[in-house]
């Protein structure tokens, strides 16, 4: 999917292309295929999370995606640092973010927060 692509294109393009504006972390990418499984790791090291998206393209335009991101450490007020992961992988130009290749709008239908997440 162009969504997919464009995710791809964000985490080859670190950091003259793209770069995360939570915390500079790193992505990077452990499967892909019908999904991605994701690990990103904070600009300073100290901590990694692991997140994978599903995808099911919906017409020509429209594309459903469920994500899911955990920290790899144990994280009771991550302060949405999970959430964050997800939406800077899936934003467009409209919620302040810079697309690669392709730019997309997003409408979220559920957001299923961790115990102690604000978000």
């Amino acid at each position: 999917s162009r969504l997919q692509a464009e995710m791809l294109a964000r985490m080859n393009g670190q950091y003259a292309k793209w770069h995360d504006l939570h915390n500079k972390g790193t992505y990077s990418v452990l499967s892909s295929g019908d999904g991605l499984m994701l690990k990103r790791v904070t600009g300073n090291k100290m901590y990694t999370d692991k997140m994978g998206f599903d995808f099911k393209v919906k017409g020509a335009e429209t594309c459903l995606v469920s994500g899911c991101s955990e920290s790899q450490v144990t994280s009771v007020a991550d302060f949405s640092t999970n959430y964050c992961n997800l939406r800077m992988m899936l934003c467009g130009s409209k919620e302040g973010c810079h697309p690669v290749e392709h730019d997309f709008g997003i409408q979220e239908s559920s957001v299923k927060p961790s115990l102690g997440a604000s978000h």
